[in-house]
């Protein structure tokens, strides 16, 4: 291991999290009131997708991560599972792709728009069937492209491969676990996963709360641990090491450091408090920080780990009087490096409807320099290889980059989501061809501003109908002056036409402007409603009354 030896002189002693203000989190969002242990939220530079609570089904709201403030009630989901959605997860190597499973025994894979969702999204670009029973985890690989796990409770692991040909998968390309002569064994119903950094191995934690580690390609079982002691609930691996959370035998909630060589005696034990909440445990590979954070609690506590003795090291912890049902990470690209950001938190406060985000910041004296310290090359958004090569057994470690701003080789990001839409590589998502089809030869990325295009085409067709007139006997005049031209006094119905905005952020401006009329108007529009049905309810009373006297 590379890590440092601890002292107490630590650059993150100080650390500390500063919580968005009520403006700039995301307000009156319905979250889900699912009791399945997950975060509920997933978030990266572009969106923050949340699980909400809705009947008939499953759905989750997908908001720009700019688009702060108080959400709109109608605001347009990504709904188009039958059953409750349990787990979200964004592809780490595609910002506008993310998976989601459910209680209707599906997985599915969805295409976002770059300008984000403006209506009900209903139709997939994949579905994944293959489980019997509700699937309740999912993961995506860490340096391979398209590669998904998925767990089950129908006692099954399986590893997609998402770029295969039709709308729907029903054969996985791995089957990692599964039960075997209708013998349903607790180890392969999990309750979470996690890979190591080159994606060669997966820590598992099971229904008989043992941790095990596997290996993917066959579902090879390596390591078991023992439960005497220790009752794993979540594993992560942190560098080479791994780390549980779970239960001791006194009911006491504690973390656990193992050895995934050997699994018989844990490296380092310790017990933190007797709540009842599930500890989530989030680790930070560059600054080698460790934070918990539990299942209806409303702390969160920080830790630095070292290669020696006492491996673990209590830094200090941020308190909040607002319970946390789950918890959303962004990822390293995604921090504001100006402000010294090494963490960000997305707390989701079910009794305030409340996405709360939380900055884990570091004390500097100079905030707007860049601090190399702070922020060594990180892992990015492009995959180290294709599915294929890790199936055949290759094995690399993630692509790193730069957060320093200037470093435009090696950190070649948009700041802004529209411009980071642009730029992004499409490559390997174009429409492939078959036969009774017609093939795209642009980007997906046009085929996404046509169609925003007619949307609001026909949005200004429905607002501004065309007069149909008897136009018989007009005869086509080439020196008449349009009408629109002299439109231009104050008292015109509309005003006069101006050019199209040629910057992407004005485009982006105007379109999020026209959306708040629009919510405008609906807001309107049903307190017009609300107006018609009291003055309904009063002339049906008036109506009674009258009656009663005669």
């Amino acid at each position: 291991m590379s890590w440092r030896s601890l002292s107490r002189g630590s650059k993150f002693r100080h650390v500390f999290g500063k919580p968005a203000s009520r403006d700039h989190s995301y307000d009156n969002v319905p979250i889900t009131h699912s009791v399945h242990d997950n975060h509920h939220c997933s978030a990266n530079p572009c969106f923050i997708a949340v699980i909400t609570e809705c009947s008939g089904g499953g759905a989750f709201l997908v908001l720009p991560i700019r688009h702060t403030g108080r959400v709109d009630p109608h605001q347009p989901r990504v709904c188009g599972h039958s059953g409750r959605v349990l787990d979200i997860k964004w592809n780490p190597f595609d910002d506008y792709c993310i998976a989601s499973c459910s209680e209707d025994c599906t997985v599915k894979i969805w295409d976002i728009p770059v300008t984000g969702v403006q209506q009900n999204l209903t139709r997939a670009r994949k579905t994944l069937i293959g489980h019997s029973r509700r699937v309740g985890l999912i993961e995506w690989h860490p340096t391979a492209e398209n590669l998904l796990l998925s767990s089950a409770y129908d006692y099954k692991v399986f590893l997609w491969d998402i770029s295969q040909m039709g709308s729907i998968i029903r054969f996985p390309v791995r089957v990692v676990l599964m039960p075997f002569y209708h013998r349903y064994p607790p180890e392969t119903l999990l309750l979470s996963v996690s890979f190591n950094s080159d994606g060669s191995r997966l820590a598992v934690t099971s229904k008989d709360r043992r941790i095990r580690v596997l290996d993917p390609r066959t579902g090879k079982i390596l390591q078991v641990s023992c439960n005497k002691t220790h009752r794993a609930c979540k594993v992560i691996y942190i560098g080479r090491l791994l780390l549980s959370t779970g239960s001791s035998r006194w009911n006491h909630r504690q973390i656990v450091l193992w050895d995934p060589d050997d699994l018989s005696e844990p490296v380092y034990e310790e017990d933190l408090d007797g709540s009842a909440g599930v500890l989530f445990p989030f680790y930070d590979p560059d600054t080698h920080m460790l934070y918990l954070a539990g299942k209806g609690d409303g702390n969160i506590r920080y830790y630095e780990l070292s290669a020696e003795k006492p491996y673990i090291s209590f830094l200090t912890e941020f308190r909040s009087s607002l319970p946390q049902k789950g918890l959303g990470v962004m990822p390293k690209r995604g921090l504001d490096v100006a402000t010294c950001e090494v963490f960000r938190f997305y707390r989701l406060i079910v009794v305030k409807d409340l996405v709360e985000p939380l900055s884990m910041i570091v004390p500097r004296k100079e905030p707007g320099i860049f601090q190399e310290d702070l922020y060594p090359m990180t892992a990015g958004n492009q995959a180290a290889m294709t599915a294929q090569e890790w199936l055949s057994g290759t094995n690399r470690g993630p692509l790193l980059i730069s957060l320093k701003p200037e470093s435009q080789v090696a950190n070649p990001y948009p700041e802004t989501p529209a411009e980071k839409g642009q730029l992004r590589q499409l490559s390997n998502r174009q429409v492939q061809k078959v036969p009774g089809t017609v093939t795209m030869t642009g980007t997906r990325l046009d085929f996404i501003e046509q169609a925003f295009l007619e949307e609001q085409l026909a949005y200004q067709d429905a607002k501004y109908p065309r007069v149909v007139s008897d136009l018989s006997g007009w005869q086509p005049d080439e020196t008449q002056i349009p009408p629109w031209i002299y439109c231009c006094t104050p008292h015109c119905c509309e005003p006069a036409e101006r050019p199209p905005p040629t910057a992407e952020n004005e485009l982006l401006q105007a379109f999020y402007r026209q959306q708040d009329e629009i919510r405008g108007l609906k807001e309107q529009l049903n307190q017009k409603e609300v107006r018609i049905a009291r003055l309904e309810r009063e002339i049906k009373n008036n109506r009674n009354s009258v009656s009663a006297t005669f």
